[in-house]
């Protein structure tokens, strides 16, 4: 699977969801940061390809989320790591992603 249009579609799914891809500022906010920083984050720090996320999320989403093994990184910037991960799960379980 192309990571890179799996991420513009992800990014898509956040905008339609309510999510910012900019500030008022013009500065990058919640949908790019999740989709091009965040999870692109997740996939080099496990060594894996965005099938293998997408595929295990659940698993990734415990270990660092409360209590998991890597929860420290989850919480960084204001948990913003668990969060888009959370987010990535929906999409992945979303009728969107489905169609």
């Amino acid at each position: 699977m192309n990571e890179y249009l799996f991420l513009e579609r992800f990014e898509k799914y956040l905008e339609k969801k309510g999510y910012s891809k900019f500030t008022p500022s013009g500065l990058p906010s919640t949908a790019y940061d999740y989709s091009q920083v965040r999870i692109p984050f997740i996939l080099r720090n496990e060594q894996i390809d965005i099938t293998e996320l997408m595929l295990n999320i659940d698993y990734y989403v415990s270990i660092y989320d409360l209590e998991g093994a890597k929860e420290f990184l989850g919480n960084k910037s204001h948990r913003a790591v668990i969060n888009a991960l959370k987010r990535f799960r929906e999409y992945c379980n979303s009728e969107l992603f489905r169609k």
